[in-house]
């Protein structure tokens, strides 16, 4: 697995970013998140070794890109025109990015892009329904080849069949987990049923990718240490695939 972190830094835009992981990071060091820079991994893709070969190989899994920051946040809109060209260029690598900010996905967008480049995996971020039916209406509109949503946080339930029903061929996959670290907040195992059902009525890709920290399952609480929140979320057995029903991915 390859990350890509070219610029550093966020702002807190909604209630999942209460416990952001880059802020509690930070914070150990006394360092303020608020501030982007760029990073001085922010030419890696285009790095090479003695003979010439990329020193960023394709290893067969996505390059999560930007995940210490937001791809779209406006302080980056100056260095996302490179950070564009840099992707357009590595067809070779797959690129993954998250983000919370769809409505910006058109500053800084090359010109010839067209319905979206092949390489490039978008998924959108909400952590409730109000995230959901501010973020997706925009999202799911967009010229993006590969569009996928993520609940994580799940702060509640969330009905996504308005979307599910619309565009749910163009949504290659849903995912839900929990929140980790200190003060991480309830993710109910319900909830993360209620959304996998959602995606079985509709034939959409779901996986459950961890519990969080603070998990409730059959009105009780659990506390999960952090080594096993996936592993549990994978005990559960319940990642679906539209070919293959009740089998993991």
């Amino acid at each position: 697995m390859a990350s890509w972190n070219l610029w550093h830094g966020c702002t807190k835009i909604s209630a999942g970013c209460q416990n952001c992981y880059v802020y509690r990071r930070d914070s150990e060091f006394g360092k303020d998140s608020s501030l982007l820079e760029k990073t001085s991994s922010f030419d890696l893709p285009l790095r090479r070794k003695r003979d010439g070969s990329y020193l960023l190989q394709d290893d067969g899994d996505f390059v999560y890109t930007c995940f210490t920051s937001d791809f779209f946040h406006p302080a980056a809109d100056a260095w996302r025109t490179d950070a564009w060209r840099m992707i357009r260029e590595r067809k070779d690598l797959n690129f993954f990015i998250v983000t919370k900010r769809p409505e910006r996905f058109y500053e800084s967008l090359p010109d010839d892009w067209g319905d979206g480049c092949g390489n490039v995996y978008i998924c959108c971020t909400c952590e409730n329904q109000k995230t959901a039916d501010e973020r997706l209406p925009v999202y799911l509109e967009l010229p993006i080849k590969h569009k996928s949503i993520i609940h994580e946080p799940m702060l509640e339930g969330i009905n996504i069949e308005r979307y599910l029903s619309v565009y749910g061929k163009e949504i290659e996959s849903v995912s839900c987990g929990g929140e980790s670290g200190a003060g991480a907040r309830l993710c109910d195992f319900d909830w993360i049923l209620w959304t996998r059902d959602q995606c079985v009525r509709y034939g959409v890709s779901f996986r459950f990718r961890q519990t969080g920290a603070n998990f409730k399952k059959d009105g009780r609480i659990y506390s999960i240490p952090r080594n096993m929140q996936l592993r549990q979320a994978e005990r559960a057995g319940i990642n679906y695939t539209p070919s293959a029903l009740f089998e993991n991915e």
